[in-house]
């Protein structure tokens, strides 16, 4: 037992770690104390369309600029993203109210119409950032139970027409109504900002006399206390017409605390449809499960037992099933080069999702992070290379393989370079339409120095060290000379059998899938990793499960090819996935730009042939251990 001091110590480590748990924060992330009268600068995002899916730079457009325009520092992540963050002329003070403030006086040209009016057809939306936190627009839904939705940014404007006429119209929001919610400190004067609202208006401003700085606006006054409060008279874009960017501040004191800002923004109406999905995700789970216990212990085990107690060789020539192929079970697959390959990216992605899920699910990669996700996702990916060339060169050396360096060269190339081949393409098609989603020459020359300086060299190490292990041996002795496999029946064909495989792994997540996409294109904000994490479980356990069923029915048919198509079986799931994302495309977005869709297809393509590598490598491994087990346990003559 641990004497006195020992406890004193370790009670005194616990506190020490809980205090100092409290005063860390992410980097980037702590939270910022202010002042009253302290300023408040409002910076700017990219502008994004679910229309188009192409961001463009704030500033693409001809809105108000300050003096000098400061980029911030992105991650790669944001970068990737189209995230491109600038200050604004939107400064203010703490706590101190502003009402009709103006930001500056424009006159459109044709040109600068055009540009406004093609971005409101395409329904873009204008993203601010206060303190890190996201602009948003507060939609009131009586249908919702909290009566509330937020949206991500405002719209450039909207389009409409006058009372008696037909002919549509552009108008403009030029009017921005700020709310900034904050949470004030009981002991200090300090408060902390956690919530940024905005309502827009579009408000044709009239004043009297000639346009000066000093000029008082008789639309909307702050020493008349007159405010915007609707867009009755509204701000139309046109050739010539001038337009006034004005905006109002009001500071509402709020009962949220810093560490619960986001909850709001995150808060999922239908989370009861994730519970609804895991349960039905986990009900394929035991039905699957009822079948592989059922093979285990009832078939398998009487299998064995009858095999082992065969005496004669009479006996033994009758023998039928799994245990006739014993002698061929273990011969290596055509093209097992290229098996090697798939299997060594598949742990590669493997590790790099449960890695990358449980950082998230500690709360690692909160939406504050902006880009985190994808960042930590491509640095773990690099880093998992040590385990794709040990696991590809573990197998070549399984198969008698002695080129080790020739397999671990198209581990580190194939698939990566496949999907950078596609992603090259794409962001030729961006760069074409002047999108800011389009990747600088200094941040693609940055992935590949990734992919050459750390990645391949990594392979390359996890190569040398599984090839210099002693390769794995088979529990039975293959025969020199192949065996005939007879006519399989109808049900058994390998197109059917690896097609019916996939389905169930696809239905375990088809319903968070929708969450994800919708995450994506729709640019709403997914932080259910917890959800993400168990369904990720259980897809591990369905791929698995299914192939082992698949794979036990195949070896009682007496085939013995069950290398690749027990990759193929679960990894079948990635066209399921890809049909669902062409079905989700035609429903639920409304893309109407070809290159917008060429986008959308070229960027599911590349996440289902991700999800190929591995579904296709769980089910693949589940099945070389089964068979490695059943053989093991037979007595082979």
């Amino acid at each position: 037992m641990a004497g006195p001091k020992q406890v004193v110590l370790i009670i005194s480590v616990f506190v020490l770690l809980v205090h100092y748990s409290q005063c860390f924060y992410l980097p980037g992330v702590a939270p910022q104390d202010f002042q009253k009268g302290d300023e408040l600068k409002v910076k700017v995002n990219k502008l994004t369309s679910t229309k188009t899916q192409l961001p463009y730079s704030y500033y693409s457009l001809p809105y108000c600029k300050p003096e000098r325009i400061v980029d911030s520092a992105e991650n790669l992540g944001e970068v990737l993203r189209g995230d491109r963050i600038e200050n604004s002329p939107y400064v203010f003070k703490m706590r101190e109210p502003l009402m009709c403030n103006v930001v500056c006086r424009l006159t459109l040209n044709k040109k600068t119409a055009d540009e406004f009016k093609e971005k409101i057809n395409d329904e873009y939306r204008v993203n601010m950032i206060l303190d890190n936190l996201p602009l948003v627009v507060p939609i009131r839904r009586p249908d919702q139970e909290n009566g509330i939705v937020y949206q991500q940014g405002f719209r450039v404007g909207l389009r409409g027409q006058y009372a008696g006429s037909k002919e549509e119209k552009h108008f403009i929001h030029n009017h921005l109504a700020f709310t900034v919610k904050y949470h004030k400190d009981p002991q200090a004067e300090t408060s902390r900002i956690v919530g940024f609202e905005v309502k827009p208006f579009s408000v044709k401003h009239e004043y009297e006399g000639d346009w000066s700085e000093k000029t008082r606006l008789t639309t909307c006054d702050p020493h008349a206390k007159r405010a915007v409060t609707n867009s009755e008279s509204p701000q139309e874009v046109d050739d010539k017409k001038e337009i006034i960017f004005t905006y109002d501040v009001e500071f509402q004191e709020s009962d949220v605390k810093w560490a619960s800002r986001w909850d709001t923004y995150l808060l999922m109406a239908d989370d009861q449809i994730h519970w609804f999905s895991i349960v039905n995700s986990l009900m394929i789970v035991v039905f699957l499960s009822g079948m592989v216990a059922m093979i285990m212990l009832r078939t398998l085990y009487r299998d064995i037992s009858k095999y082992n107690q065969l005496e004669t060789q009479e006996e033994a020539q009758e023998e039928t099933g799994w245990k006739l192929v014993h002698g061929d079970v273990f011969r290596p697959p055509a093209n097992s080069d290229l098996l090697c390959v798939y299997v060594g990216t598949g742990v590669q992605f493997f590790g790099m999702f449960l890695v990358t899920m449980i950082f998230a699910v500690l709360g690692f990669l909160s939406p504050s992070n902006r880009g985190g996700l994808m960042t930590a996702m491509l640095l773990v990916w690099i880093f998992m290379g040590l385990l794709a060339g040990y696991a590809s060169a573990r197998l070549y050396k399984m198969f008698k393989g002695t080129e080790w360096k020739k397999i671990t060269l198209k581990t580190a190339f194939m698939f990566p370079g496949i999907c950078f081949a596609i992603f090259f393409v794409l962001n030729a098609l961006i760069w074409g339409e002047k999108s800011s989603g389009a990747v600088p020459f200094g941040t693609m020359f940055a992935l590949v120095f990734l992919w050459f300086g750390i990645s391949v060299p990594l392979v390359f190490v996890g190569s040398y060290i599984g090839f210099r292990k002693p390769a794995i041996e088979d529990p039975v002795k293959t025969n020199k000379i192949p065996r005939q496999i007879p006519e399989q029946p109808w049900y058994m064909n390998p197109i059917f059998s690896i097609l019916i495989g996939g389905i169930l792994p696809f239905g375990a997540i088809f319903i968070e899938l929708f969450f994800i996409l919708t995450s994506i294109w729709l640019h709403q904000f997914y932080y259910l990793f917890g959800f993400l994490l168990l369904v990720f479980l259980i897809l591990i356990v369905t791929c698995a499960e299914i192939t082992i069923v698949l794979c036990y029915f195949q070896l009682c048919s007496e085939d013995y090819l069950w290398w690749w198509r027990s990759y193929l079986t679960s990894g079948s799931s990635a066209l399921y996935l890809f049909l669902y994302a062409a079905f989700y495309f035609f429903t639920k977005l409304e893309i109407s730009k070809p290159v917008s869709g060429i986008l959308y297809f070229g960027y599911m393509l590349i996440a289902s042939y991700a999800f190929f590598v591995l579904t296709g490598t769980i089910g693949f491994y589940a099945c070389f251990w089964f068979t490695r087990l059943i053989y093991s346990s037979v007595k082979i003559d």
